[in-house]
């Protein structure tokens, strides 16, 4: 028997215990063995989109379902989010270079006047988590930088977050912009942050509030069958 605090050396697991052990490690957030597991599996031939669905997604789908049931909470998600873009920093380039399927494209920015930015990162990281391309705009972003990322990009959601108040109406000022450019209709759009609710979203015209970031996931997922059927 292996003593419990004895070292688990990576390379020496098979690959059906180092995928269960990498998700583990997700789990608690280590990006260094993260890295290191990519780099192994990398290493035996295992092809990105693999290693991306099949490890860190189905990985991170744990950690989006026990931080929805109140089990975890936001430190440990961005830490594990954050070992998750570990080893997208390694696969990023593979992917794109193998084509590999993505679920979908998504620009997201915290609005003008607003520059809290947490549960807009942990909705960037979740959707990338995913298997969403994630173009992340920063905080205190206007119409015009939300319309030149959507005139570049041409991503099937944009997503809109505030934390104030005074700056969630400016939400609506972008919807309406989207309208009147002929362009709304050519994509879902997504919001939210603390102060709003799902009467605010409908009442501003966005397609879904999603009050954090493992709803937002399950909503851009099924926004996007729908549309696609």
């Amino acid at each position: 028997m292996a003593d419990d605090d004895e070292e688990i050396i990576l390379s020496e697991l098979d690959d059906a215990e180092l995928s269960e052990q990498m998700q583990d490690d997700l789990y608690d957030g280590l990006k260094p063995e993260i890295i290191e597991g990519v780099e192994i599996l990398l290493s035996r031939g295992w092809e990105p989109y693999d290693i991306l669905t099949k490890v860190l997604v189905a990985g991170m789908k744990v950690v989006g379902d026990d931080f929805r049931d109140g089990i975890l909470f936001v430190p440990e998600v961005l830490l594990a989010a954050g070992a998750m873009k570990g080893g997208m920093e390694l696969l990023r380039p593979l992917l794109v270079e193998t084509g590999a399927p993505k679920l979908g494209k998504m620009v997201v920015g915290t609005v003008k006047g607003d520059i809290h930015d947490i549960g807009k990162n942990l909705v960037g990281m979740m959707m990338e988590g995913a298997g969403f391309e994630v173009i992340d705009l920063g905080i205190n972003t206007d119409v015009e930088e939300f319309l030149a990322a959507i005139d570049e990009h041409k991503p099937d959601i944009l997503g809109m977050s505030a934390l104030l108040t005074t700056t969630m109406t400016y939400m609506k000022v972008v919807i309406e912009t989207l309208k009147d450019k002929g362009l709304r209709d050519q994509l879902l759009v997504i919001v939210g942050g603390a102060p709003l609710n799902e009467e605010f979203g409908n009442a501003i015209g966005a397609d879904a509030y999603c009050k954090d970031a493992a709803v937002a996931v399950e909503t851009a997922k099924r926004l996007i069958t729908q549309r696609s059927a």
